[in-house]
């Protein structure tokens, strides 16, 4: 039976799914922080796993990459969702599974020193299959550290 259920536990099952279910998401360590229809937030802790340069102790920049690249994508999905308001919610899910990366690009700004990162995205645009979103990447100090560009389709 089709469901449709409010913003508050569709934002509660969106979060377990990307948190818990996404094996390469929970071996970067990455949680939402907010989510929402117009902006997401994620973060992770630095570990010694996610270093690059162990001497400076610095994130790896594949890492770096990948949490744009993921938080993007949590983005592009949660944009889409607002033309599908009033969908059934294994409607709304199985847009996940049909959305890939097909353009990144990642602008290293500052070597990449912390405790933890926050990942803030939003969707600069929404099209019928295409969704092109950016994200910053800030450290604890509040230091802007990268920022990409993200398109994704979505069929």
């Amino acid at each position: 039976m089709d469901r449709v259920i409010n913003d508050a536990d569709f934002f509660s099952i969106v979060n377990e799914m990307f948190t818990d279910k996404i094996p390469f998401n929970k071996g970067l360590g990455i949680k939402v922080e907010s989510i929402g229809p117009d902006c997401v937030k994620t973060l992770f802790e630095m570990r010694d796993e996610l270093m690059g340069n162990y001497k400076r102790k610095m994130l790896h920049g594949g890492v770096i990459s990948s949490v744009i690249d993921a938080t993007g994508g949590l983005a592009a999905f949660m944009s889409i969702q607002e033309k599908m308001r009033g969908k059934a919610l294994e409607a709304k899910l199985e847009r996940a599974e049909k959305i890939s990366t097909i353009d990144m690009r990642v602008d290293f700004l500052r070597p990449g020193l912390g405790k933890w990162f926050v990942a803030t995205a939003y969707a600069l645009r929404t099209g019928n299959k295409v969704v092109v979103t950016r994200i910053e990447l800030h450290n604890d100090q509040n230091d802007l550290i990268a920022v990409g560009t993200v398109s994704y389709l979505v069929v």
